[in-house]
């Protein structure tokens, strides 16, 4: 990574390294390499889980420990930290082999997590625990800010699986129809067969996720269980 690139992600980041070579570490997905980010993905787990855990402790001073779980686990969940990662356009950084490059790895939510917590590992190794904790922290701020001890609402394939159950009928089949476009802008169109629906629902997003969902809501509006 030439100084300039390496100089606009640290900005980005709000971490300047004193030692260049764990960033470029951190960065290493094991396609490139046999020295690579996965020892440091290990350490910054563990590093990101007790930080997480630590700033609920100290804000949420009633909650028990199984909403206390509950919250750590939706901020350090896999979904999150690729969220992060895009945020800091970390896939423009990453050092793959080229196999894991062309079939679009600078995408694909696993690695950006894995990326986020390498990272982490690696401030923690430049530095020490209070600025990497601090660090976790302020990348965090907005999402620690917005959070609630109120359970959060279930999400349209959750809620389309327990109306079905309830009836008896079989669960939902999802099906991808289709992909298309360019390893960093991926288009997936869906299918959702319900019993009780003459045809399947399609939905189209940016990952296979969303689309199902977005098909399972259009499934609950013709159920009726939506406002259309």
């Amino acid at each position: 990574m030439v100084s300039g690139q390496r100089a606009l992600l640290e900005d980005n980041l709000g971490y300047h390294f004193k030692n260049t070579q764990w960033l470029n570490l951190a960065l290493t997905h094991r396609s490139a390499s046999a020295d690579n980010n996965e020892r440091l993905e290990f350490l910054g787990d563990s590093l990101l889980n007790f930080v997480i855990a630590e700033a609920l402790f100290e804000r949420f001073e009633q909650a028990r420990e199984g909403e206390l779980s509950r919250l750590r686990s939706q901020l350090v969940k896999g979904e999150t930290l690729a969220q992060i990662a895009r945020e800091f356009s970390l896939g423009d950084y990453l050092t793959l082999g080229e196999g894991e490059r062309k079939s679009g790895g600078n995408n694909r939510n696993s690695i950006l997590a894995d990326t986020v917590e390498a990272l982490i590992g690696a401030i923690f190794c430049d530095s020490d625990m209070a600025t990497c904790s601090q660090q976790v922290r302020q990348w965090y701020a907005q999402r620690l800010a917005a959070l609630t001890l109120a359970a959060p609402s279930k999400d349209s394939k959750t809620r389309l699986q327990e109306y079905l159950q309830k009836r008896g009928w079989p669960l939902p089949v999802y099906q991808v129809e289709a992909q298309a476009g360019e390893a960093h802008a991926r288009l997936f169109t869906v299918s959702c067969s319900v019993s009780g629906l003459t045809k399947p629902l399609i939905a189209e997003a940016s990952n296979r996720r969303d689309a199902e969902k977005l098909a399972a809501t259009e499934a609950l509006k013709q159920l009726g269980e939506l406002d259309t």
